[in-house]
């Protein structure tokens, strides 16, 4: 499962809700940084046939199955840091990161 804050899921819904062709929030990761991955989100404007779709506060996330070894339980979160606010992931499966925050690793690696 993959979840939303309360804050996460407005912010999802509006910038989802800007766009013709949404149907919801595509999540994974990808092979990145020091650590070993990145996270992917992106706007979803169509379901791939190994996707694993999961709902929350009325969002729908799309995530390809062989990503969720790494993310599953994970909680998208939206957080205001100074000037910068974006999407930020509270993983279970995130056993280390990398120094500057843009890569992460599991166990599952």
């Amino acid at each position: 499962m993959i979840y939303l804050t309360e804050t996460a899921a407005e912010h999802a819904t509006s910038f989802l809700s800007a766009r013709d062709y949404a149907i919801g929030l595509r999540f994974g990761v990808k092979a990145s940084g020091c650590s070993g991955f990145a996270y992917v989100l992106e706007v979803a404007d169509r379901e791939l046939p190994n996707d694993k779709i999961f709902e929350d506060k009325g969002v729908k996330i799309y995530v390809e199955e062989d990503n969720l070894i790494y993310i599953d339980g994970t909680t998208l979160d939206w957080q205001t840091k100074g000037l910068n606010s974006g999407f930020a992931f509270i993983n279970p499966n995130e056993t280390a990161s990398c120094g500057c925050g843009e890569s992460f690793s599991t166990d599952s690696q």
